[in-house]
């Protein structure tokens, strides 16, 4: 189906659901197939879990999830393993997240790093994160200028509650 503009020229007229590369199962399977160590069976996670953006700066979702994350509750995650997008380097971390709230989840972050960040990633590392409770679709942001002081506080939360 087209839509002639102004121009004369015609264009695709989308669905609700499709975005510039059409609709977001295209491309999953995309994805899939362009990176498949990005896919959902190779980061071992199941249908439910969202899939990676090949570009988060050219979706309108991504960069509205991306705002809230910034601003979300914070979050302790423990790096289970990480996948490099490109060489700015954009990265995809998968983490165990654990909130004080005791709610526990495995998420997933797209971030850009600096080569020094990137250098200094270990599984098991334990990094302060952001999550969007009313949502809990399993992104999340690395909390990059949380307070040292209220890490900390959720850090000693989490591990009296993991005591008793």
């Amino acid at each position: 189906m087209t839509a002639k503009h102004q121009t004369g020229i015609a264009a695709p007229v989308r669905g609700r659901g499709q975005g510039v590369f059409g609709s977001k199962k295209k491309i999953n399977d995309m994805m899939a197939q362009l990176r498949p160590d990005l896919s959902r069976e190779s980061l071992g996670v199941g249908p439910d879990f969202p899939g990676i953006a090949p570009n988060p700066l050219l979706s309108g979702d991504a960069r509205k999830r991306n705002a809230e994350l910034r601003t979300g509750v914070l979050a302790l995650g423990v790096l289970v393993d990480w996948r490099e997008v490109n060489s700015n380097p954009r990265v995809v971390l998968m983490f165990d997240v654990e909130t004080a709230d005791g709610i526990a989840f495995r998420g997933i972050a797209d971030e850009d790093l600096t080569i020094t960040e990137l250098t200094r990633l270990a599984p098991g590392q334990t990094l302060p994160v952001r999550y969007r409770p009313a949502v809990m679709d399993h992104y999340v942001a690395l909390a990059r200028g949380a307070d040292p002081a209220r890490v900390q506080q959720l850090s000693d939360e989490i591990a009296r509650r993991k005591r008793t």
